[in-house]
């Protein structure tokens, strides 16, 4: 199977995390928090294990150049940073509180029209996954197992932000059903990133490699300035919870050693 045949498949796969909104339809408010704080751990794990343990390692191995390598990390940490700003900026100028004069918490149950800053949150997560797709189909036009690697990593940090786009789509205004269909025609955009990718690696030399470390960059700055942020401050009230944020963790970061694992075995078979 081609690598263009499997990027186009992995991406649809991620597309449809964006229906994980509609788990929350049947989960009461503390079940979900506790849902969140395991997926959110094992998320933690997983992307820090693909970025470090496999994404660098495999970009070292093509382009033997350690210091453009660091450069190229750094180009995927300071990236996002800058996207994320422009995402806060947006919400801040957006917000519900500020649309609907501070009653925005009521605005879903009152109103039909949507506001503005749903709108909002879809084009910023369509552009999201748009780079996705991109970097989802550039990993596998570098070998199989980055693909897979890539797209575990992706599928799992996508997760709980999807739940979180659902959540604000439903409170702009929209209804659950529309709110998930929505988010689902945003993910498909992943599709056309992919297939941009796909394009410019057939006649870019190199093109997919360049792309792994700031990938890897881009992992590291979500697990690091999102999601540790957020396990530290809101789910770390006992011991018990902290030791269970670990074992996810760990949990997370095994899974993502697998396709490495059954390279080295199949080279060896």
């Amino acid at each position: 199977m081609s690598a263009g045949v499997l990027a186009i498949g992995s991406v649809l796969l991620v597309s449809l995390v964006s229906l994980a909104g509609a788990f929350t339809l049947s989960l009461g408010r503390a079940r979900l928090e506790r849902v969140m704080f395991l997926l959110v751990s094992f998320a933690v794990g997983a992307m820090l294990s693909g970025a470090l343990l496999h994404l660098i390692p495999r970009a070292y191995e093509q382009l033997e150049d350690g210091a453009l390598i660091g450069a190229l990390v750094l180009a995927g940490v300071f990236g996002f940073f800058v996207l994320e700003k422009f995402l806060h900026w947006r919400h801040h100028h957006g917000t519900p509180e500020a649309a609907d004069g501070g009653n925005g918490h009521h605005r879903g149950h009152h109103q039909q029209e949507v506001a503005p800053f749903a709108t909002m949150n879809l084009i910023g997560d369509a552009v999201h996954n748009l780079i996705d797709g991109m970097i989802v189909a550039a990993a596998y036009l570098v070998s199989i197992p980055a693909g897979i690697v890539t797209t575990l990593a992706v599928m799992l940090h996508e997760i709980p932000q999807e739940i979180g786009d659902f959540g604000v789509l439903v409170y702009g205004g929209y209804s659950p059903k529309k709110a998930l269909l929505f988010n689902f025609l945003s993910g498909l955009v992943g599709v056309v990133g992919a297939v941009i990718a796909l394009l410019i690696g057939a006649r870019v030399e190199g093109f997919a490699d360049y792309l792994l470390p700031i990938t890897a960059g881009a992992f590291i700055y979500i697990a690091g300035s999102d999601l540790i942020p957020e396990l530290n401050q809101r789910h770390s009230d006992s011991a018990s919870q902290s030791a269970l944020q670990l074992v996810m963790m760990v949990l997370g970061a095994s899974v993502m050693l697998l396709p490495g694992l059954l390279e080295s075995f199949l080279a060896t078979g």
